[in-house]
């Protein structure tokens, strides 16, 4: 029975093993901290983030799995470049799911979590200087609030998934969206107290085709 109960602690620490190097080699890819075409080696990541290299294979599989690495032949992971025409696709995708998903959620959001969302919206839009971590933070909020009331798991993830993918352009490189973009936020979260479905969906349709043409005007002049 001990012995059991040994095996399912270690399961659960690899688990939260994994999903830490997971998240701390996402926000390095992210940040272009490991430039692009870098080969990731396991043993060196384990002993950078001083965990084992079981946690480091699971999140460099994720990684894989959700197109920030490629396996070359060897079985070497490399970081891959996220194109722009996949950056465009991406935003497409999501914007056909979130418009479904708030159509969904828009009877399920109780009040509590509109304001709690409305709540932090408004309290990094006071600050004297916006944070690109608290900013982050409240569309996150705004965002999986939508996904997680659809009641469609699948859905959800999917949602959440493709946000992390369009996370590079935050703040700090498209600073001209934070006011605008929280703006439109609010206006989603205003259809949603009134349950009005076809605002809430066009509100979201209209805040990710701005985030797209955004991001298409700042490539070009790159």
């Amino acid at each position: 029975m001990n012995g059991d109960a040994e095996q399912s602690d270690d399961g659960g620490r690899d688990r939260s093993l994994g999903r830490m190097a997971y998240d701390a080699l996402l926000d390095r890819l992210i940040r272009r901290e490991i430039p692009v075409g870098s080969v990731l080696q396991e043993r060196r990541l384990a002993e950078e983030l001083d965990i084992s290299r079981t946690p480091v294979r699971d999140a460099l599989n994720r990684l894989e799995s959700e197109g920030f690495v490629t396996r070359k032949p060897g079985r070497m992971l490399v970081v891959t470049e996220f194109s722009t025409r996949t950056l465009i696709e991406t935003l497409y995708v999501r914007q056909v799911l979130e418009a479904d998903a708030v159509m969904l959620a828009t009877d399920r959001i109780p009040q509590a979590a509109l304001d709690a969302s409305e709540a932090a919206i408004r309290a990094v839009m006071d600050m004297p200087v916006p944070d690109a971590e608290a900013d982050w933070a409240a569309d996150s909020r705004f965002h999986g609030m939508i996904a997680e009331h659809s009641d469609n798991a699948v859905l959800s993830k999917m949602i959440l998934d493709l946000r992390i993918k369009t996370h590079m352009f935050n703040l700090d490189r498209m600073p001209e969206r934070f006011e605008a973009g929280h703006r439109e936020h609010l206006a989603v979260i205003a259809a949603l107290r009134r349950r009005d479905r076809e605002a809430a969906r066009d509100g979201i349709r209209a805040h990710i085709e701005n985030v797209k043409q955004s991001i298409i005007d700042k490539l070009r002049r790159i």
